[in-house]
């Protein structure tokens, strides 16, 4: 598939440039199964056209700027105009610049070193977050601020009332409001606009974790003149079908304009003596050494194929299939599902879905699900561990025993949920065999007899173990 077939591109089509679409893996008894990657909000496959458009690249691959060859200023131009590609499919203006990162955890921390506190003895900014956040959108803010914590619903939606009633109690103080644009856990989307425009009116800015929102939803971060628009966004390539490690920081500008940069080295300084440094303009200032430019040519791509598909077309595919999970779990009485779970409502939240059966561990479910199944979960709190606990409804006390278990190497107790996620590819098939296999495991039917390592956590098959290098080796 090249850029000249992308005029009629349609979900369908692109669905089957996934790489590794058809790969089988090895299960338990011995049989082989077409493997279903039911974990795309951690990180999705890649796509066959991004891997040709960076083959495409490799041949004028240089290190970009202050290169005089012809390879090094193309591969400069090249990487200038995917940071033009991705300010365009987050609709930011001219007051913002793009900053590239190694993934969205390293563009939250880059942003938090910009709000620290200004001198010694002085009171910490206060940053405004949620009980919903995933730990990059919230442990990167306790190194810098006061973080006070906006409470959640009893459906673990984001209680809108207690954010007005927060805002207005430290209306002055509140430097940054620091929120997710859509849960990893529960797939709920928030309201960021609305956020923003309240976060505004007490003076301060918002920052959205858009890691989850990116690959699902077209985002807008407005004019700075709007009182809705977003000051400060990040995402990451490895979630969006282009996993060559790549993250964006897309922000106002003059956040970034004084003082030391971040990180400092190689790209960063117009002029180094013994005694001083002058720092270049922005974006350069805050991209210190060799940037990842096989990543940023990867998300670039990634970005121009989701947008010729067109966010319409994905919206439709993942609700279609939320929608259906949900009717089949719905009807099956030990599943637990957390957050929504009304097939009607899949419209308005991403295809996450974190669920229990009664009775079993999540470690356990998920790994008779990969050894038997051949299906890719992921378990556990997603780095959300406040929100599962929440979700859960983990007592303070059955918190604090657990951490200290936890601290004495034991994590057979860790609470936890079994998220499925969904992807451009997926199908209801790949759902009826999730059904047909989450049954087998409730009426205790599986094959394996499955022990616990405590202290990872994790459940094995007796006498089994994956042979990797069938599967790829470096020999």
């Amino acid at each position: 598939m090249s850029g000249k077939n992308y005029k009629n591109l349609s979900l369908k089509k692109l669905a089957k440039q996934v790489i590794g679409l058809d790969e089988e893996v090895v299960l338990l008894d011995g049989s082989k199964r077409k493997y279903i990657n039911f974990d795309n909000a951690a990180s999705t496959p890649a796509l066959l056209p991004v891997q040709k458009k960076v083959g495409e690249f490799l041949k004028w691959y240089s290190n970009v700027h202050r290169g005089t060859g012809f390879k090094s200023q193309l591969s400069s131009w090249v990487f200038e105009e995917a940071r033009n590609i991705i300010a365009d499919f987050v609709k930011a203006d001219e007051h913002c610049c793009v900053i590239f990162c190694k993934n969205t955890t390293e563009a939250i921390n880059k942003l938090s070193s910009r709000f620290q506190c200004p001198a010694l003895g002085k009171e910490k900014p206060i940053v405004l977050t949620t009980l919903q956040e995933h730990h990059s959108n919230e442990l990167p803010w306790r190194k810098v601020a006061q973080v006070i914590h906006v409470g959640l619903n009893p459906d673990g939606t984001i209680d809108k009332n207690d954010y007005h009633e927060k805002l207005k109690k430290y209306a002055g103080k509140i430097q940054l409001v620091a929120v997710s644009g859509a849960s990893n856990v529960t797939g709920y989307i928030n309201p960021i606009h609305e956020f923003a425009r309240m976060a505004h009116e007490v003076g301060a800015q918002i920052a959205v974790d858009a890691a989850q929102l990116a690959p699902h939803r077209p985002i807008d971060m407005k004019p700075r003149n709007d009182p809705e628009h977003i000051d400060y966004l990040s995402f990451s390539a490895h979630k969006m079908y282009a996993p060559y490690g790549i993250g964006v920081l897309v922000g106002d500008r003059s956040a970034f304009l004084y003082g030391t940069p971040d990180d400092v080295g190689g790209g960063t300084a117009d002029i180094v003596d013994l005694e001083s440094a002058y720092w270049k303009d922005l974006p350069e200032r805050e991209e210190a050494g060799t940037p990842d430019i096989i990543g940023v040519v990867a998300l670039a791509e990634a970005i121009r194929l989701i947008q010729k598909v067109g966010f319409d077309q994905i919206i439709k595919h993942e609700t279609a299939l939320t929608a259906y999970a949900l009717k089949k779990l719905n009807k099956i009485p030990e599943v637990i599902i957390y957050g929504d779970r009304d097939p009607r409502n899949a419209h308005n939240r991403l295809g996450v879905i974190a669920f229990n059966i009664k009775g079993m561990h999540h470690a356990l479910v998920s790994a008779i699900l990969s050894y038997e199944g051949g299906i890719g979960v992921r378990n556990g709190c997603f780095c959300a561990h406040p929100y599962v606990k929440c979700l859960l409804g983990v007592t303070p006390e059955e918190a604090k025993r657990i951490e200290q278990m936890i601290i004495n190497r034991d994590r057979s107790e860790v609470p936890g949920a079994v998220r499925i996620s969904f992807g451009i590819y997926n199908t209801k098939k790949e759902i009826d065999l999730l059904i047909e296999m989450l049954q087998k495991i409730i009426k205790k039917e599986y094959r394996g007899k499955y022990v616990l390592d405590k202290e990872r956590g994790e459940y094995y098959p007796e006498g089994f173990e994956f042979k990797f290098k069938d599967f790829f080796d470096f020999d």
